[in-house]
């Protein structure tokens, strides 16, 4: 009987790994599984797995190891892996881990029910190929459950740059692009369903060429001002970008369409152009530069993001005082920083050069991330005063708290008294309406916390 059977999955990773573990509850619930949150309640456990970050394999075994009383508990319990580990290893996984009975790659996840169907007859069941069919027109029927106010939507996968450290089109295979008729159509539905922000995912989302509706392909740009057509669609995104696709109609949506948020993730990684070329970036430190000048010209109040790795094998000391030059010209907003670990078969894996000592990689990691916290809480301390918009998500932890985030994607807090409107954050006397998930008010800020901003309603 449908409904009967329950479903755990957790989801390591980016985006588009949140996104494609939503895609695979919904390909298993017309096999009959609900979601459950608690490994310890579920019929069948998926392991929805990211391969960027260092020793992610073992993390998976460990995390793996944990299920085993489960398993000898439950003997029908299922128990799968899906993702890039899965993608990168599955002979592997089903060697080391016996008690594993299906693993599925990020581009078959779709026929996880006839994958199921095989398990549940005792089968083991591997699944890494790189299909022809296409996964999204496969799996296209959403259920019309009614969704949060934000969303993800994959409108690319793959990557065909081949850094030398990454193991994404190992994984992910080359780059894909949906057709944009698809894209528009899956947008309508979440919007209908309660959505008021999509954030467009891809590993190199900016390299989109979907066919058009009417023939030849899109851009980015062009898909996004067709997303901003939308009804009900109030905030467009996109991650994960590369410098090297950041086309001209692409910068000047950032200043044309009102619905493109003010906010980047522009991955650099580092700004040694000597690195650069070991990294087969294609791109160098000055380039990099002109495309930063460019955007903010568009709009010079977007807030960046970016992607840095320290300790890349060979790097010197004044190779990495050339990433604390780039950061400190920048000014990020925000980014994300990460020591060098080896993804084996990949080219700086496999090239065997000097490695730079763990010690020192950590130092200069510290000395990144210092310098990348000042950055970020001065811009964010230079919010206070200032208006914004801010899409209210969730409620807080205090009695009439509304969380939500800015245009600027920084995390916004009011209190507000939803009974009588009357507003406890800003000045006595002040009246709101009050607050419900998914409403978008114009916000003053009022302070700036740790990781969050403090507001009043306008």
């Amino acid at each position: 009987m449908a409904g009967t059977k329950k479903l755990f999955i957790k989801t390591y990773g980016c985006q588009m790994n949140v996104y494609d573990s939503e895609r695979m509850a919904e390909a298993l619930g017309g096999s009959g599984y609900d979601q459950v949150s608690s490994p310890e309640d579920a019929d069948m456990i998926l392991l929805n797995t990211c391969h960027i970050r260092e020793k992610a394999a073992e993390k998976v075994y460990s995390e793996l190891g944990r299920f085993q009383n489960l398993k000898e508990a439950k003997p029908d319990l299922k128990i799968g892996v899906a993702g890039c580990v899965a993608q990168a290893e599955g002979q592997e996984i089903m060697r080391r881990q016996p008690m594993v009975d299906l693993v599925v790659g990020p581009q078959s996840y779709h026929r996880l029910p006839e994958m199921e169907a095989k398990a549940g007859h005792g089968a083991k069941v591997l699944d890494t190929d790189f299909p022809e069919e296409d996964k999204f027109e496969a799996l296209k029927a959403r259920p019309r459950a009614r969704r949060g106010p934000t969303a993800f939507l994959t409108v690319q996968e793959g990557c065909d740059k081949f850094c030398a450290f990454c193991v994404v089109p190992y994984t992910r295979g080359a780059e894909f692009s949906r057709p944009a008729d698809r894209i528009l159509t899956e947008a309508r539905d979440l919007v209908d369903r309660g959505v008021r922000e999509i954030t467009l995912l891809g590993q190199n989302v900016n390299a989109y060429h979907g066919a058009g509706p009417r023939g030849g392909d899109w851009s980015l740009a062009r898909l996004i001002h067709a997303l901003a057509e939308i009804d009900g669609l109030e905030r467009l995104r996109f991650t994960t970008s590369h410098p090297n696709d950041m086309q001209d109609d692409l910068i000047a949506a950032h200043g044309t369409c009102a619905k493109l948020m003010p906010y980047l993730h522009l991955p650099v990684q580092s700004g040694s152009d000597r690195v650069l070329k070991a990294m087969n970036r294609k791109h160098g430190r000055d380039d990099y530069f002109r495309l930063i000048d460019r955007i903010r010209q568009a709009r010079p109040d977007i807030h960046l993001s970016g992607d840095f790795i320290v300790g890349f094998p060979g790097e010197t000391d004044a190779d990495f005082e050339a990433t604390l030059d780039l950061v400190r010209r920048v000014e990020y907003g925000t980014a994300f920083s990460f020591r060098y670990s080896a993804r084996p078969g990949t080219p700086a894996a496999e090239k065997g050069e000097r490695m730079v000592p763990d010690d020192v990689a950590a130092a200069r990691l510290q000395a990144l991330q210092s310098l990348l916290a000042t950055q970020q809480r001065k811009l964010q301390d230079a919010m206070v005063g200032r208006e914004v918009g801010v899409l209210f998500e969730k409620p807080g932890r205090l009695d009439g708290q509304m969380i939500g985030k800015s245009d600027y994607l920084h995390a916004v807090h009011v209190t507000v008294d939803n009974q009588t409107g009357d507003r406890t954050g800003g000045r006595t006397g002040d009246r709101a309406p009050a607050l419900a998930p998914g409403d978008l008010r114009r916000v003053r800020i009022l302070s700036s916390g740790t990781n969050s901003l403090s507001g009043a309603l306008i």
